[in-house]
């Protein structure tokens, strides 16, 4: 099937693995690639020699054009972007922050950028930078989705923008890719649909915890790693999203974090007093890693949170990302016809 995004990308089917940390690894990139879509690598919780050695293996097993993200909050993500840029990563990804120097060094090899965005403003914010396409996060997604939801965010930005639009946020089957692109986009994103297939990584108490929870599992809460963001409904996050975390903990946390991430303690002490906003999110994220790490490694929701989506609630097996990618796609292109007929 042919649209704008498999036209840029070189890609079979408008079908895109994001980036999601601890989940989106060269194994399951270089699957979902290899089945016909776009993979993209998740470089947020890794070091610049892990990055590197990623990349690498996503190229030792797919001779297919792949991505990466770059979430630019990240405190090491500069170091792991450039060596993206230096490796010649054909697709990069940015989110959490300003990537014009991003978007000019991709453009300098031939690469391509897209940028995810949860606002017309930043989309077109994006679009003016140079961005190749944004990628669309609407409130239903798994992690950090916007205020409003796909089905109003996704065809309010693709008026406002030229460049194509990959819709992200409640699409897990083949009714969510004719839907998405109904709304005018050019290409779907499916994370927990993904980070449930035999390829993923995600420890399968967690994969089974998907298939018997429903839509209405998901809690959505800024209060956990610092920026509003959607997670699988337990007793433990009902607590830990009930209310931001106060000050004096933030400010341990951020000590805490500030070693784990080899950050000057000097910094974060200075920090309190110059951006304690940012302090902040960065205590949130030291706090948050170890129990994201918990679930999504070893299934401990005791003591763990995992990011999920709303899509969860149409997710009911565990397959190849192969047998996925089919599901997706067979006879997309007839029905697509048919639906675009009616527009």
């Amino acid at each position: 099937m042919k649209t704008a995004i498999t036209q840029l990308f070189n890609i079979h089917y408008p079908i895109i693995l994001p980036g999601m940390s601890w989940i989106s690894t060269p194994e399951l990139v270089a699957a979902v690639c290899n089945a016909g879509g776009l993979g993209i690598l998740a470089l947020g919780p890794l070091s610049v020699e892990q990055a590197r050695a990623a990349i690498l293996r996503v190229r030792e097993l797919t001779n297919k054009p792949f991505g990466v993200n770059c979430a630019l909050l990240m405190p090491s993500a500069k170091e792991t972007a450039e060596v993206a840029l230096e490796l010649k990563v054909p697709v990069i990804n940015f989110s959490l922050g300003k990537g014009d120097w991003l978007i000019k060094a991709c453009h300098g090899y031939g690469g391509k950028v897209i940028a995810t965005v949860t606002t017309a403003k930043h989309a077109l914010a994006a679009q003016q930078q140079g961005a190749d396409a944004v990628m669309v996060t609407g409130h239903e997604a798994a992690a950090h989705g916007g205020e409003v939801t796909s089905l109003v965010l996704v065809p309010a930005i693709v008026d406002v923008v030229t460049i194509p639009v990959i819709a992200c946020g409640g699409f897990a089957d083949q009714r969510g890719v004719l839907a998405a692109l109904a709304l005018g986009a050019e290409a779907v994103a499916m994370g927990s649909r993904f980070a449930t297939v035999q390829e993923s990584p995600l420890h399968d108490n967690i994969k089974n915890n998907v298939i018997a929870k429903d839509q209405h599992d998901t809690i959505f809460s800024p209060h956990f790693d610092g920026l509003p963001a959607r997670y699988m409904k337990t007793p433990l996050a009902a607590k830990l999203t009930r209310k931001p975390m106060n000050f004096f903990l933030a400010a341990w946390q951020a000590l805490f974090a500030a070693i784990a991430l080899k950050v000057p303690i000097w910094k974060v002490v200075a920090g309190l007093l110059v951006e304690p906003q940012k302090i902040r999110l960065l205590a949130n994220f030291g706090a948050a890693t170890p129990r994201l790490k918990a679930a999504t490694e070893k299934g401990d929701l005791e003591r763990g949170m995992q990011f999920i989506g709303q899509s969860q609630g149409l997710i009911h097996d565990v397959c190849s990302a192969e047998e996925m990618m089919q599901r997706l796609t067979l006879g997309l292109d007839t029905r697509w016809q048919k639906v675009a007929e009616k527009l």
